[in-house]
């Protein structure tokens, strides 16, 4: 049934006008109800010092409501609809590592602050305020700030496909604060790589010379296979991330990596401290209902604290938190000719 044509009781509050309308929502039962809404217009000033300046901004707000272009699920918070729509979509349709790191983005830095905001009400300067307090309040580089505006932006457009709202994305025209610049990942040197595969234990040395010399990401190493290591090269079909096992991001990073000689040889020995396996993974660091786990990153930082204990005698050569494998996979490749030329096949890029 279709809503009466509504012009909005505008009345002024202290020093702001606002319109007082109705708008049908839906309740959690699935039951409609008609509720009074008061939403705030213009402040008062110069330009809009009298009610009737007001009406062209009051009759741009009733549009959608007098329209009915805008479905019931509009009148919900921003909150609400986060929490039941849109993270349960990125759940279904995203990575398992994505859909966490919008959950972490949602929870530490937005639900509280702008969570009762409702979904139609929110606007540009509603942004722009938000970002701003975000980075006031914290301390993040620019592009932990610029994956917020784009999670917001994410919130908006799914809204739109939805028919939740209509007209631009609110979050469009947002800005980002002034913030410290994103940190310098540190690359490894050659020198550096050989000093730690040389004193860390087995298989923290031979985790450390695949990171090295192959450039693969760590869910890549995790996802490691025995059945895909033959013919002088790894052939990337996996990755895992914490308990998910899922296809490689692009179809790039499925391609076959070749393994120099240095490499090949650690994971020989691997293999045959491990009792020769021909299939499952190769780097595991337990076994849960008789079947082996994947490694655990936390595993490397148990390996780490075991050769920082010698970092003196050997120039200082100690894992770094977070790694530099790929950034410094180019340099590598460069000085490990000898090694390629050994081995016969070229090193592949990173993946």
């Amino acid at each position: 049934m279709p809503s009466r044509h509504q012009k909005g009781y505008i009345y002024q509050k202290k020093n702001r006008w606002y319109v007082r309308y109705y708008e049908r929502v839906k309740q959690d039962d699935g039951s409609i109800r008609r509720i009074q809404i008061s939403r705030s217009v213009a402040p008062v000033c110069y330009e809009y010092r009298t009610r009737g300046a007001v009406i062209p901004l009051v009759t741009e707000i009733l549009n959608d409501v007098n329209s009915n272009t805008v479905s019931l699920p509009g009148a919900l918070t921003l909150e609400r609809f986060v929490d039941d729509n849109y993270l349960p979509h990125i759940s279904s349709q995203k990575r398992p590592s994505t859909y966490r790191g919008y959950r972490n983005i949602w929870e530490g830095y937005i639900k509280k602050q702008s969570g009762n905001i409702r979904l139609r009400d929110f606007r540009t300067v509603d942004g722009e305020g938000l970002l701003a307090d975000i980075a006031r309040q914290n301390d993040l580089a620019r592009n932990t700030l610029k994956h917020i505006k784009n999670f917001l932006s994410g919130i908006f457009k799914h809204a739109k496909r939805l028919g939740c709202i209509n007209g631009i994305n609110p979050m469009q025209d947002v800005s980002i604060p002034k913030s410290r610049p994103a940190g310098q990942t540190y690359a490894y040197s050659l020198e550096e790589v050989t000093k730690m595969i040389s004193i860390l234990p087995q298989p923290a040395a031979t985790v450390v010379a695949t990171a090295a010399f192959t450039g693969m990401r760590k869910g890549k190493i995790r996802g490691f296979l025995w059945e895909n290591y033959h013919d002088d090269a790894i052939w990337v079909t996996q990755s895992v991330w914490e308990r998910f096992v899922t296809e490689p991001k692009t179809q790039q990073s499925q391609s076959a990596v070749s393994v120099i000689a240095p490499l090949a040889k650690l994971l020989q020995k691997h293999r045959k401290a491990k009792g020769n396996p021909q299939t499952g993974f190769v780097f595991h660091s337990r076994h849960y209902r008789k079947k082996p786990v994947p490694l655990a990153p936390n595993s490397l930082l148990k390996w780490q604290s075991q050769s920082c204990s010698r970092r003196v005698s050997t120039g200082g050569a100690g894992m770094r938190s977070g790694g530099g494998w790929r950034p410094t996979f180019t340099d590598l490749a460069r000085q490990t000719r000898p090694f390629k030329q050994s081995c016969g096949t070229p090193i592949s890029p990173p993946q």
